[in-house]
């Protein structure tokens, strides 16, 4: 059982591949899911008769939340269903429950990673909470769950628990405890405010391990790469390091941001660079209401899709004194010409540049220079 894209112009096929079932006896190969659509991850049930994968119908986005579903193993379109209901989040790792029910996975949303079961007959409910990225690796037959654990005091460690009771969850190994003894960490506080179109956009201001609200601190805006991915409440070394170098350090989730559903991600669909650098802006000004930034040292970086916004943000503005703008596109048509993900890029807009290129100008950060 493989997901992939055996079509011989595959190459020029973005977010298209099916799932395939390999007979180790004869080497036949056979299309499970003939649906057109991005589809993967198959797991195969327990008792050898349901595939569970994810995927979506082609939608024209730039980027589509997944769905679960299940088919048959002997295939049939008609019999292939959606069980994930409406959850309106990614399913990462799935692992069938022994009893053959339904599924266990892991998500991020919010900012936090958690496990969830989407049962066989339809609807996901939560199997656990709370502010960390816990991951599901592995789980055996009586309901003993590992993965890793992480959150914004604490490195990844190895950690199990019961899906069965899954409150307490218990740490296997501590690998950075050393390191980390009688080390002073950065004081992290989690933020939500408002941007324009009334978007909630949430974020975390890491402070030094000396914080004193009534000085002045520089300030660095880092932002993440993707656009689809997101920051998190597991540990960062880079940020604590800032901040134990005197710095307040802002990290935010701007629209198209994963984690917040597809609306949120959809913010920025075929508009990107757009209404996220009025997010990150708005990030800015509510730390920088708080009194503790001196404004005449702020500074922003980025890398990947850091590094389109780091560079469309100093195009856009010079309230920032200096700026790392990392592994960044600030031309989309030379962009299309030499990258390794050229299907990628040109899903950010309507048009190939040579019918139209004006929104591939609009949102090239290279064509503010000099305003």
């Amino acid at each position: 059982m493989f997901d992939g894209n055996r079509s011989p112009d595959a190459d020029m096929q973005y977010e298209t591949s099916q799932i395939y079932v390999a007979d180790v006896a004869t080497s036949a190969i056979r299309e499970l899911v003939t649906k057109a659509g991005e589809w993967g991850k198959p797991v195969v049930s327990p008792d050898g008769r349901t595939v569970a994968f994810t995927g979506y119908a082609p939608t024209g986005h730039s980027h589509t939340v997944g769905d679960m579903y299940v088919i048959p193993i002997t295939g049939g379109a008609s019999d292939m269903r959606k069980i994930s209901g409406d959850f309106d989040r990614d399913p990462i790792n799935m692992r069938w429950a022994a009893d053959g029910t339904g599924l266990y996975f892991d998500a991020d949303s919010g900012g936090a990673r958690n496990i969830q079961f989407a049962a066989i007959v339809g609807g996901v409910k939560p199997v656990t909470t709370g502010r960390h990225m816990l991951t599901f690796d592995s789980v055996s037959k009586d309901g003993i769950a590992a993965g890793t654990a992480a959150d914004l005091d604490h490195p990844q460690d190895v950690v199990k628990f019961s899906v069965r009771q899954p409150g307490q969850v218990t740490r296997l190994t501590d690998v950075n405890g050393d390191v980390l003894q009688g080390i002073q960490l950065a004081k992290v506080e989690e933020i939500t405010y408002t941007s324009t179109g009334n978007a909630k956009v949430m974020g975390w201001i890491v402070k030094p391990p000396s914080f004193d609200a009534s000085k002045k601190y520089p300030m660095i805006l880092e932002i993440h790469g993707g656009p689809f991915g997101n920051y998190n409440v597991a540990f960062n070394y880079m940020f604590q390091n800032f901040a134990a170098n005197g710095f307040v350090v802002l990290v935010t989730n701007p629209r198209g941001s994963t984690g917040y559903g597809s609306d949120f991600i959809n913010g920025i669909d075929h508009n990107y660079p757009g209404p996220d650098y009025d997010d990150l802006m708005a990030g800015v000004d509510t730390v920088v209401g708080k009194g503790y930034v001196d404004t005449s040292r702020m500074y922003v970086s980025g890398c990947s899709g850091g590094g389109v916004l780091s560079s469309w943000v100093i195009g856009h503005t010079d309230r920032f004194a200096a700026a790392a703008v990392r592994c960044p596109v600030i031309d989309w048509l030379s962009m299309a010409g030499h990258t390794d993900i050229p299907l990628f890029t040109y899903s950010f807009f309507k048009k190939p540049f040579w019918e139209d290129p004006s929104d591939w100008l609009a949102h090239s950060s290279l064509m503010t220079v000099g305003r």
